[in-house]
């Protein structure tokens, strides 16, 4: 009898791994252009590429002033290069992935948006239908910015619950309420006090108990949010 071993699934980033983000310091600690050229050229550029080819296509920009989609990659690999691979600071908190993603989507946005606006200018309604279905605009700019920050904070969360939550009772209560941050996108419940007692029946702990946890929950994703604005990155830090 022999044991089929089923291949392991791919990570989404498995082209940009923590090998990545430890070249890319590297890069920024280097001041030998030839070392850093090698660096970019073998370890960097493809990731890079990658990252913003999932993105484009990912949230469908198709927006460009430029011929192929191919171009568009490369000139977004070339913004990362000359104007922010030296602001990544990893002693921030911050994980090289996230950050490179974030600042792609949102410069895509405000690219996707200009080039929208220059057809709307040049071309005929039906031209536009035909080439993409709708504009991004600022609301969808926060939505993403606001998920993508959403699903930074539970993973943050989980990773230090036992010291932010250091009685079990503490901890289970923030437990639920971050799997319900988590699979938010399936729940039908949206008032409050259903929540409440959503969560007290999967805890088995009274109001008062629910309240102080989310209360620090509650304190602990606005200074996160606050740094997110700010960095475009979580800031991972202990309160």
């Amino acid at each position: 009898m022999y044991l089929k071993i089923m291949p392991r699934k791919k990570s989404k980033a498995n082209y940009f791994t923590k090998e990545t983000e430890e070249y890319i310091v590297k890069y920024n600690n280097s001041t030998d252009p030839d070392y850093r050229s090698k660096i970019f050229t073998d370890h960097i550029y493809f990731p890079f590429y990658k990252l913003a080819e999932n993105i484009i296509h990912t949230f469908k920009f198709y927006y460009t002033d430029v011929e192929k989609i191919e171009d568009l990659k490369h000139e977004i690999v070339s913004v990362l290069l000359e104007e922010k691979i030296m602001k990544f600071d990893p002693t921030n908190g911050a994980k090289a992935y996230s950050y490179f993603g974030t600042i792609v989507k949102r410069w895509l946005i405000n690219y996707n948006n200009k080039n929208y606006k220059k057809l709307k200018q040049t071309a005929s309604t039906d031209e536009i239908g035909g080439h993409y279905e709708q504009e991004h605009t600022l609301d969808d700019d926060v939505s993403i910015t606001l998920s993508n920050f959403l699903d930074e904070y539970i993973d943050e969360m989980y990773e230090s619950l036992e010291v932010n939550f250091p009685k079990e009772q503490e901890r289970r209560i923030a437990d639920a309420v971050l799997t319900i941050f988590r699979t938010r996108n399936d729940l039908d419940i949206f008032k409050k006090k259903a929540l409440y007692i959503y969560i007290r029946e999967m805890t088995d702990c009274e109001t008062p108990h629910l309240t102080r946890v989310i209360a620090k929950l509650k304190d602990l994703f606005y200074v996160r949010y606050n740094d997110y604005q700010e960095e475009g990155l979580i800031i991972n830090k202990i309160l």
